[in-house]
């Protein structure tokens, strides 16, 4: 599988793919990828790859665009301060997510890689009790920095679909796992989910059967968020009543409106030849790579001129909290 850094290359309130055309939209984002990335980003006209200069993933070849919303930190003072973020484990870079590109394991299913044009989205923001697609979407508490083992697959074990309502030590990690059987005609849908499926059974990875419906197997694409949460773990911080006191930046502090956005940017054909090798982590003789330095410098100006950092006397774009 591959699985490699991709930096952060703006954290603003834009969603070229729910709120396209939308400046600002109505709540925040951490944003990597291609330097291309804007508010509109029309299927028919823009091109990542063509219209982009820098990338901010280790793969040079790889200007898509990758997002998710942004973790917040809410004060007893009613004040917000945002999350930063960690590089995960074995790979190098700045604040961003960790992207996979996961074939069945079995080693033998032809998997075939996005078109361009492609794009899609899991979880649904508004959403703040366990129902529909949230199997793919969870939070892990670690009680080290970097826990080793990381104890076993995503969505396992002492995952919650919930934020941890606990001190978490070794800060928390947030896993998004996107479907992997297409229509094989639509790069997008109306809900940019009715085009993609989850295989009718087994685990996400396995080779469990692609719906009728959706019958061309995808790589697994999955994220995962390291949010670095130590500064945050004081008593005197954490409200009175035993509360948690996380809360995503559409204004959510159940953890169930996670939600990740995908727009494919692969150059040429260089994704389906890493797949076709099975090219593991973030070295790949398929792939073009780039240095640290070259990804965390690639950066994007702001479209939306508000404060994000520090303390914030209320969430980007003024999101209310809301709990149903």
């Amino acid at each position: 599988m591959l699985r490699f850094q991709c930096n952060q290359l703006v954290v603003e309130r834009l969603d070229p793919l729910v709120n396209p055309g939308l400046t600002p939209s109505p709540h925040l984002h951490q944003i990597a990828g291609g330097n291309s990335f804007n508010p509109s980003m029309d299927p028919a006209n823009h091109d990542l790859v063509e219209k982009s200069t820098c990338t901010s993933c280790t793969f040079s070849e790889d200007f898509s665009n990758y997002w998710t919303a942004s973790l917040f930190f809410r004060a007893r003072n009613g004040t917000y301060k945002r999350v930063p973020q960690m590089v995960n484990q074995g790979l190098k870079g700045n604040a961003g997510l960790t992207v996979y590109y996961i074939p069945p394991y079995d080693g033998k299913t032809k998997v075939t890689a996005f078109k361009p044009g492609f794009r899609m989205l899991v979880g649904n923001a508004m959403l703040r009790k366990a129902q529909g697609q949230q199997r793919q979407l969870c939070h892990r508490c670690f009680s080290t920095i970097q826990q080793v083992p990381f104890g076993g697959a995503p969505c396992t074990g002492d995952d919650t679909q919930t934020l941890p309502n606990k001190f978490c030590p070794g800060g928390i990690r947030t896993t998004i796992t996107f479907p992997t059987c297409w229509d094989g005609k639509n790069t997008d849908s109306p809900d940019h989910m009715s085009h993609v499926a989850y295989p009718s059974s087994g685990t996400f990875e396995s080779t469990g059967p692609c719906p009728a419906s959706h019958p061309v197997r995808l790589p697994q694409v999955m994220y995962e968020v390291m949010w670095d949460t130590r500064e945050f773990n004081k008593q005197e911080l954490w409200p009175t009543d035993g509360s948690q006191p996380l809360v995503y930046s559409m204004g959510d502090p159940t953890g169930f409106g996670q939600h990740g956005d995908y727009v494919f940017g692969w150059k040429g054909d260089s994704l389906q030849r890493a797949l076709d090798a099975r090219c593991m982590n973030d070295k790949c003789s398929q792939l073009q790579s780039q240095s640290t330095d070259a990804a965390v410098a690639c950066t994007k100006r702001t479209d939306v001129n508000e404060p994000v950092e520090g303390w914030l006397d209320e969430l980007p774009g003024g999101m209310p909290l809301t709990y149903q």
